[in-house]
This record gives structure tokens, sequence and C-alpha cells, in this order.
């Protein structure tokens, strides 16, 4: 443990004396000089464009004015971006594009002029400034006051070889002038530099989180354009899974109750025409027939109750649970501890989620015993299905269909988390919103 305390504090020490020489300190630093001359440019050109589009709003002048400044402003968070990914390594995401609703130079510019985005774009242009500022001369003082002094025995010399002066001067008074001529006087400036030296990336760097804030707050994404992104996936989601629910029914119907309903409506056809010839037959035709019938309707049961299962609809998840659990391989004991009926949208996924995860534990588990417990937890509706099977489930989803759960439970937001060490069971938790009928 000594040994090991050691290690870490002589790497800690080694790591602060290379950071004034690193690569990444050195590209910080040329980020906060390079950020003031290019925030007077945003500023100046930002603050006089809107300045003259307000002005012109009186005429029809003011809304291209305004417009070509969000614009504007939007090309200078480019550079930004740009600007953070190269020398402060920061990969903050383009904003969402601004799309009019119709065609035309007049809808463009409205949809600019409605965009928070490009506005957000505009209020960096203007209050970076200030930081800029800041930024640039505090970073500026402790580089140069540090390297200055750190370096002072190698240039001192100036002073006596070019003035009239025996080394830097302090300080002067009418009695007395302080000059850091002596060899104490310069080790003690040399140690001061130091100081400064080894203190000036962590200044640096604490500068640049700010900026690297203040870009991922204001030139990056909002978390409503995060939020449209999520939700057009999601929307993705459940289209592609609606549609693979139709092509299983279709051709769970084709393969299925309609292959044997054409089958039957064929035997019915011969004990028909052997009705009068051979009633025997015939006769035997028709109950053979009758028996197809029950199957056909056991398999439109089935397929019903694949869809959406009456009990369910009727009774409530409890008493669909409890169902689907007595199909089970193995023993499964349930448990539903809740107030009321959730709405039908979620009553429906969580029936679906623990009928998938009991035909997981039927194929794949090789488990003896099995539990599903479901609760309602302030606004969200909770699922533990358990199992003591051999585990090793994989949270993606590879072969036990726990992928496809997954994105039908972020399609409402839900969220499934796996647990399943190899050897000891598994344990699946899913949670969906809890909403009311």
């Amino acid at each position: 443990m000594g040994d090991t305390g050691r290690a870490g504090r002589d790497m800690g020490f080694g790591r602060a004396l290379r950071a004034p020489v690193e690569g990444r300190t050195w590209r910080e630093f040329g980020y906060l000089l390079l950020g003031l001359p290019l925030s007077v440019f945003y500023f100046s050109l930002a603050v006089t464009g809107v300045s003259l589009g307000a002005g012109l709003l009186v005429t029809f002048l003011g809304v291209p004015v305004l417009a070509g400044v969000l614009a504007m402003c939007r090309g200078f968070g480019r550079v930004e971006r740009g600007r953070a990914r190269v020398m402060l390594g920061v990969d903050i995401a383009e904003p969402a594009p601004v799309r009019a609703r119709k065609r035309g130079a007049l809808a463009a510019m409205g949809a600019l002029l409605k965009s928070g985005s490009a506005w957000r774009h505009v209020l960096y242009s203007v209050i970076h400034l200030p930081w800029a500022v800041f930024a640039f001369t505090l970073a500026l003082v402790f580089w140069t006051y540090g390297w200055a002094f750190l370096l002072y025995p190698v240039w001192f010399w100036v002073f006596p070889a070019y003035t009239d002066m025996p080394g830097l001067q302090l300080f002067q008074n009418d009695d007395h002038t302080f000059y850091l001529d002596s060899p104490a006087e310069i080790a003690l400036a040399c140690l001061v530099g130091l100081a400064f030296t080894l203190a000036t990336p962590w200044v640096v760097r604490a500068l640049t989180t700010v900026d690297r804030v203040l870009i991922a707050g204001l030139l990056g994404p909002s978390r409503l354009d995060d939020r449209v992104t999520e939700l057009e996936s999601d929307r993705g989601v459940v289209i592609d899974t609606a549609a693979a629910d139709l092509r299983r029914i279709e051709r769970d119907l084709h393969d299925g109750a309609q292959a044997r309903l054409v089958a039957l409506a064929m035997d019915l056809g011969l004990a028909k025409e052997k009705l009068a010839e051979d009633p025997q037959a015939a006769a035997r035709m028709v109950d053979e027939a009758h028996g197809e019938v029950k199957v056909a309707l056991q398999e439109l049961r089935d397929l019903a109750r694949g869809i959406h299962p009456a009990v369910l609809t009727d009774r409530g998840l409890d008493a669909a649970l409890s169902s689907v659990a007595s199909r089970c391989a193995v023993p499964v004991r349930v448990s539903a501890d809740l107030p009321d009926r959730p709405a039908a949208a979620i009553e429906g996924i969580a029936y679906f989620t623990v009928s998938e995860l009991l035909q997981n534990i039927s194929k794949h588990s090789g488990a003896r015993t099995a539990s599903v417990d479901v609760w309602k937890s302030g606004d969200r509706l909770l699922i533990q299905v358990v199992d003591d099977g051999r585990g090793g489930a994989r949270g993606d989803g590879s072969g036990t269909g726990l992928a496809g759960l997954t994105e039908r439970l972020d399609a409402v937001d839900g969220v499934l988390v796996v647990d399943s060490p190899a050897g000891d069971g598994t344990t699946v938790t899913a949670e969906l919103p809890w909403r009311s009928r």
C-alpha cells in the first residue's frame, strides 16, 4: 500500500512538472489568446447588426438585416465549435438546422427570426467578449510572469550590460530603489517564477472549462433539440415494431389458421361429394373436419391473445400476468401491488414485456423457479422478473429478444436493466412511466 501511495505521488508530481510544457497546455493557452481578437470581431458585428436591424424594423429592411445577422452568428458558432474541437478536444454537436415550413426568402427569414438556436448564437457573440478579455488577461499575466521570473537567471545580465540598472527594478521611492540583483534575490525570483509556471496550466485549464460550458450551452443543440431527435428515433422504432408485428400476424394467419381453414374447406367439399354414395366415409370426414375447426379456433384464440389478451382488458395486469405465468415451463410466482390500473398502452407494454421475459426463461435459462413482481413507485411502474437459471444473458439482447424489449421501452421513456452473472440466475428490471387511465 505504501509503495502504491508513493508511486501515485510520484506520478502526480511528474505530471505537475510536465504540465507547463505539454501540448494540451499550449493549445489551451493559444485558444485563450486567439479568443480575444475573435470575440472583438464577433461582438462588433453582432452588436452593430442587431442595433441596425432593430432600428430599421420600422421599415421592412430591418427583417432581412436581422435575419442576416442571425445567419452570420450561426457561422461564428461553426467557427467556435471547430476551434474548440481542434484546440480543446471538445466535440460539440451541430444545433438543429433552421427549417422553413414554406419555400421562399420570406419563409427562410421568418424561420431564422424564430430560431432559438440562432438567438443563442447572438447571445454568445455578445457575452463572450468580457469573458475573453478576463481570460486573455489572466492567462497572459500568469504565463509571462511565470516564465519571465523562472528564466530570470538567464536574462538578468541584460540590465547591467545595456542599462544603468544592476537588475530588474521592482519599485522605487524617494529614498530607496529595489533591484533584483543579488544571488539570493535572483534565486527567489526563480522560485516565484517556478510557482507561477506550475500553476499556469491549471489556471488555463480552469478558464477553458468555462469556455467549454459556454460553447456547449449556447452553441450546441438545446435540450429540446435532443428531445426532438430522441422522439424521432423512438417514432421510427415504434413504426418498425408495429410493421414487424403486422408481418408476424399476417404470417401466423397465412401459415396457421388460414391454411388450416383452406384444408378444412376442401375436406368438407369431399365429404359433401361422398355423402350420397358413402355416408359413413362422409361422416368420418366431417368428424375430422370438426377436430380441425377446434384446432383452428384455438390458433385464432392464441393469435388474438398475442395481439391483446382479453383477460388484460377485462381484469387487468394482475390476472393477465397470472395467466401468462401459468403457461410458462417453470413455476412462476406473480405479485402485483398496484393502487389502480395504468393507461392501456402502458399496461399492454408491461404485459408483453413480462410475456417475452417468461418465454426467454422457458427457452434459454434452464431455471427451476421464477418470480414476477410489479409495483408502482412514484410516477413509475416497475417490473422485476427473476429466475434461478444459468444466467449469462447479454444486456444487448443477442439471441434473447432483449434488444427488441429495450427499444419498445425506450419508445415510451422506459428503461430495461439486465443483471445476469454467469451461473447465478438473471434479474431483469423494467421501468415504465405511470400514466393513469
